[in-house]
């Protein structure tokens, strides 16, 4: 069994952050969205291979802090016993002989090399924290233990931390990439589901999440990008015809766009039901749109899809009751 990272959530916001482009500029062609779209998928994939490789680059960094420090004692003759528990950790190893890890970074052109002021920002983070001195305090220590600390990590001192965000922007410049500094917290959750997947038994071939499951959901991607684009007028007019006294000049971009996409859903996929596409963009909405903005999405679409459902328009299994 493998285990996905692109899945239909992720798609349906890949969808809008390259519709969000494009219609910020004009004169591009529906050819070159698709392409931006299958690229947005690679770069997010990136990103997830890069932030397991983060173990490794973090471990490699506590090494060589620990060396420093063993250098100095010994020139100082002072006392000092080395605690080697963090550069041993069996989960990092794991990750750092992993043979799919390896595969990727390399065929991805991937490392920490630009990004070293955030490795060095976490690791002083990261030694401060009581949580890490009593993991290094531990007299037994399982793998298990060696997994939870790289959870706490990943959960605790990477989301929303300034020197990652400020390493990953220069990183996206370095190596032309995008949304990396917008995706991390979302990849994050990913990272975090595969070292919980991890299990010592399995060692170098420890497997990782795979991009896609399927054709069927690359081509779910695409072809929701393309009805939006093909489609647009006929949308625009039922959110313009739903405004109720408000300019459809004053609708911001990214709000027309989620709900442009929402639409395309509703109508085009009616093996997808009702609610669940409605869930979905919701929740886009509340971490894309403005604040609160999210209300007036979801009123508009409340109020079109009544329309549709007199109109013997809706095709989806479920609707909202009159």
């Amino acid at each position: 069994m493998f285990y996905i990272m692109i899945n239909r959530t992720l798609i349906r916001i890949k969808v809008v952050q390259t519709l969000f482009g494009y219609y910020q500029n004009e004169g591009l062609l529906p050819s070159e969205a698709r392409k931006q779209l299958l690229r947005n998928f690679a770069d997010c994939y990136d990103l997830y291979i890069l932030l397991l490789d983060f173990a490794s680059a973090l471990t490699t960094y506590a090494d060589e802090q620990l060396q420093e420090r063993i250098a100095r004692s010994q020139a100082t003759h002072t006392p000092f016993t080395p605690n080697r528990r963090f550069i041993r950790n069996r989960f990092a190893e794991q990750l750092f002989t992993n043979q799919r890890l390896r595969r990727e970074l390399e065929e991805r052109h991937l490392s920490w090399e630009a990004g070293m002021p955030a490795v060095k920002a976490v690791y002083l983070s990261l030694v401060a924290t009581d949580w890490y001195k009593q993991y290094m305090e531990q007299q037994e220590c399982t793998y298990e233990d060696d997994k939870r600390i790289w959870r706490k990590i990943y959960t605790e001192l990477l989301p929303g931390n300034e020197a990652m965000l400020s390493a990953l922007d220069e990183m996206e410049l370095e190596l032309d990439h995008f949304t990396w500094v917008t995706d991390l917290d979302f990849v994050l959750s990913y990272v975090v589901k595969s070292v919980r997947k991890f299990r010592e038994e399995e060692g170098v071939e420890q497997s990782l999440l795979e991009m896609f499951d399927s054709e069927e959901d690359l081509e779910f991607a695409t072809s929701l990008l393309q009805h939006t684009i093909e489609q647009r007028d006929e949308y625009d007019a039922l959110i313009d015809a739903h405004l109720k006294n408000w300019d459809p000049e004053r609708v911001a971009l990214m709000d027309r766009i989620i709900l442009l996409v929402a639409l395309a859903e509703i109508t085009n996929y009616p093996e997808i039901a009702l609610q669940i596409s409605l869930n979905e963009y919701i929740e886009i909405a509340k971490e894309y749109s403005g604040e609160k903005n999210y209300f007036f999405i979801n009123g508009i679409l409340d109020e079109i899809i009544r329309q549709l459902r007199r109109e013997d328009k809706l095709l989806k299994a479920e609707a909202l009751e009159e």
